[in-house]
């Protein structure tokens, strides 16, 4: 099912609200809304992730899981707004809040 592209100015944090999740090095050479978009290889770094105590330790980074099956950019599957992701430490994903509109993948 077609969904809308990842781009770097989208709203994703992780499960333990508010953190926030951004792209490092996002696709430069594409791009929706005036903005790079995202590919499956690019990690995410995670700032104020709301888990606190004892337990594990907070969310710092991100890798994604999955990606557009028949969109690439340079190659490598670019990310859709149903893309799969795992954080590290805690292997919770992140989730995708808000995204551009305008163009879509599968």
């Amino acid at each position: 099912m077609p969904g809308f592209l990842l781009h770097q100015g989208a709203t994703v944090i992780c499960a333990h609200k508010p953190g926030q999740a951004q792209p490092t090095v996002p696709n430069s050479r594409v791009k929706v809304s005036n903005q790079p978009i995202v590919t499956l290889t690019t990690r995410y770094v995670i700032a104020g992730c709301g888990l606190t105590g004892t337990g594990p330790p907070p969310c710092a980074t991100a890798q994604w899981r999955t990606a557009a099956t028949r969109v690439k950019a340079g190659q490598i599957p670019v990310l859709l707004e149903d893309s799969q992701s795992i954080c590290a430490p805690t292997l919770k994903p992140l989730s995708i809040k808000k995204t551009q509109v305008r163009v879509k993948g599968i």
